[in-house]
């Protein structure tokens, strides 16, 4: 297979890791909940992530992280808490008060540089990102192994994919914001958003540790 064919397959399966469920939508929406410009400040904040992760999977940096299951749970237990914090922050913004009787308060969208930081960190914290990608990347890497221009491509591929289909999310979710925010139904948006960010926040926390490294 060439290279174009690497990255093409490559592409495929980070749109269908992107789809999936996981912190990083939780996150997205609970910030497109918001307004669209705060959906999209968290997509570039947890493109940034991927590609990091992926960029670390390539150069073999992410294979450190997977291996050491003392800085796996570091990492594992800092990106649980992070996100149980999120979601008690939505929980407490789908209480906040209104005005007059069925009115409701507009949403905190907050600066665009706190919103990327929150889907950055949210994808940045996921150590299970590190296992994911170390044993993803090398089903791709060509026979003659990795390039400086794999190095490049594979990180930009699943940040390209990543943000066309967040954004695309995001754009979704904004537009249904819109339409429903006369109506309070926001606030129950906000706190299905932050039960399922705890509940995420929770699973990382007790999830099961890598597997030791053998070879």
């Amino acid at each position: 297979m060439s290279a174009a064919g690497h990255y093409a397959a490559f592409a495929v399966v980070m749109l269908f890791i992107a789809v999936s469920p996981g912190p990083d939508m939780a996150v997205i929406v609970n910030r497109a909940l918001s307004g669209w410009a705060a959906g999209a400040a968290a997509t570039l904040g947890v493109a940034i992530g991927i590609f990091v992760w992926v960029l670390a999977a390539v150069t073999g940096i992410a294979t450190l992280l997977a291996a050491s299951a003392q800085a796996f749970t570091v990492v594992k237990i800092a990106g649980a808490l992070y996100l149980i914090y999120l979601g008690i922050r939505a929980l407490r913004a789908a209480r906040r008060p209104g005005g007059a009787p069925g009115a409701v308060a507009p949403a905190r969208p907050g600066t665009p540089l706190d919103n990327a930081v929150r889907g950055f960190l949210s994808n940045i914290l996921n150590a299970k990102a590190a296992v994911l990608f170390v044993a993803l990347i090398p089903q791709f890497v060509p026979p003659g192994g990795v390039g400086v221009s794999d190095a490049i491509a594979f990180p930009l591929i699943a940040a390209v994919v990543m943000t066309a289909w967040n954004l695309a999310l995001t754009t979704t979710v904004a537009a249904l914001h819109r339409k429903f925010a006369d109506s309070g139904m926001w606030r129950r948006f906000d706190a299905v958003v932050g039960a399922a960010l705890i509940a995420v926040g929770i699973g990382v926390l007790f999830g099961d540790p890598p597997e030791p490294a053998t070879g």
